[in-house]
């Protein structure tokens, strides 16, 4: 067991620690080389990446992005942040084309699913605005024409 914390020949001080060698580079090499094999050509110039999830966007800050089209393969490597989607679509919706509407309509509607104290409400002022030419419900002991003359007077 001494011969193999040994630094040198016989006669020589032995290590006080043993070294422990780390591989997380080698396992770069190997995406590189895997990556250079599939062809990647690196793109230069790409600010922000957004990855759009349910109701979470991955967003990378100045990525290194590489990408195969006849691979049908990007690769997108930098430290990512998670942020929900309502705190970043008010700085992304310059960036969205024509093309990407409908999805915004989507999402809108999914907002509204999500939240439906806010559509409630809002269904509720048009139906109390369609409330004054409807028949005014009863109250038990009450007549239609004292509801009528209560409506009336208020």
């Amino acid at each position: 067991m001494a011969n193999s914390v040994r630094t040198g020949g016989k006669g020589t001080m032995r290590r006080k620690k043993k070294a422990v060698h780390k591989t997380t580079t080698t396992d770069d090499k190997r995406l590189q080389g895997t990556l250079k094999r599939i062809g990647v050509n690196a793109i230069p110039a790409i600010e922000e990446v957004n990855i759009f999830k349910e109701d979470v966007v991955i967003q990378f800050v100045n990525p290194k992005v590489q990408a195969s089209i006849a691979a049908n393969t990007w690769v997108v490597s930098g430290t990512p942040q998670t942020k929900k989607l309502q705190d970043i679509l008010p700085q992304i919706i310059h960036q969205l084309g024509p093309d990407n509407l409908e999805n915004l309509k989507k999402l809108a509607e999914q907002f509204q699913k999500q939240a439906p104290g806010a559509a409630d409400a809002a269904a509720g002022a048009v139906a109390a605005q369609e409330d004054d030419d409807d028949v005014p419900e009863l109250v038990a002991g009450e007549t239609f024409e004292a509801a009528a003359e209560e409506s009336h007077t208020s």
